[in-house]
């Protein structure tokens, strides 16, 4: 799948609105995207965000819950501590997606913005 501008803002999008404390992978942000098995696409489409854009790209991990960079990597480093500074904790490695994972996009992407009261 090619990165076209429309493709580069769905990512954009569902990367944007991850809140503070929280990650998606980059699996879940290419579905949300509307773009199915497309995960590496995400990883390129970080890298070609404008840094004037200041998309919260460290809230997007792997599935498995860790930094995508290599370990202790400058890249790594960065992404760990503006992670640990959003309150996001580590245990050998890896964040706990079932607590740090963002489950809002589900409802948001069932609901929309009415919400059903519980």
């Amino acid at each position: 799948m090619s990165l076209d501008r429309e493709t580069l803002k769905a990512i954009w999008k569902v990367v944007s609105e991850i809140p503070p404390g929280y990650v998606l992978a980059y699996g879940e942000v290419a579905t949300l995207a509307g773009y199915p098995k497309g995960a590496r696409m995400v990883s390129r489409a970080l890298g070609a965000a404008p840094k004037a854009m200041r998309l919260p790209w460290h809230r997007v991990i792997n599935a498995q819950g860790k930094i995508a960079f290599p370990k202790d990597s400058a890249g790594w480093k960065k992404q760990r501590d503006l992670l640990e500074r959003e309150g996001i904790q580590f245990l050998k490695g890896r964040v706990d997606l079932q607590r740090y994972g963002w489950k809002g996009v589900v409802d948001q992407l069932i609901w929309g913005d009415e919400m059903p009261l519980a």
